[in-house]
């Protein structure tokens, strides 16, 4: 079957299960293969030229008018929307029946554990922002018993001041290694207003690419955060 991939999670996951797409985006990590441009930009005539099977897209990843625009071309569009952890599964038995392939059933860890640390993440600096707990990288984050203290906004990623992170008192600030790039030179602005917080860098691949990448990135997350493996800035 030739398949597009649109989105690096399921390029990700296809490859683990022996499926290679014909094409991915460049955020995709997979130079070998093919590029046609990014998730949020995708170049619809290449798309349309390899005369794909189907084109593996998602609801956050992807916009909707380059499905639709796919689709008024001909091409057939498998759209995901995972936004928790319990969504793997039911993400994993779709993708695998629409290529054919065996629908094995696919255990994934409980959506939430037994509350020990909270934690703030943020996903972009020039303006902080950071993900609610209508988000997967929250879901995974909740798994491992880490809360999220802005699981309660009504954006899925919503902007947000530093003071107004220290007054919900984290345990822990996550830095991820994407979206943003976050490094040590991030630490000192994080430290002096948020100073009560443990700083720990984590693999954003981790945090928020979901998949076949997630029982593995649950364990790392856990064995990371533990409290005597925390390598903290802070």
């Amino acid at each position: 079957m030739r398949v597009v991939s649109l989105v690096p999670s399921l390029t990700e996951t296809l490859i683990a299960w022996g499926v290679t797409p014909i094409a991915c985006t460049r955020f995709c990590e997979q130079p070998s293969i093919p590029r046609v441009g990014g998730t949020k930009d995708p170049d619809i005539a290449a798309i349309v030229a390899l005369e794909p099977d189907v084109v593996m897209m998602d609801r956050e990843e992807n916009r909707r008018e380059d499905a639709d625009a796919l689709v008024r071309a001909g091409i057939e569009v498998f759209s995901t929307d995972v936004t928790s952890v319990a969504d793997v599964a039911e993400m994993t038995e779709g993708v695998r029946a629409r290529l054919g392939l065996d629908v094995a059933p696919q255990l994934s860890p409980a959506d939430h554990a037994r509350v020990w640390a909270t934690a703030f993440v943020p996903i972009w600096r020039r303006p902080w922002m950071t993900c609610s707990g209508r988000t997967y990288g929250s879901s995974l984050l909740a798994s491992i018993g880490v809360a999220n203290v802005f699981a309660d906004s009504d954006n899925p990623y919503p902007t947000v001041e530093l003071g107004k992170v220290a007054a919900r008192q984290p345990d822990f600030v996550l830095l991820p290694s994407e979206p943003y790039p976050f490094s040590a030179r991030h630490t000192a602005e994080i430290e002096h207003a948020v100073p009560n917080a443990a700083i720990t860098f984590v693999d954003g691949q981790d945090l928020f690419w979901w998949g076949a990448r997630t029982p593995a990135a649950r364990a790392r997350l856990a064995a990371a955060l533990a409290p005597d493996n925390t390598d903290s800035c802070g």
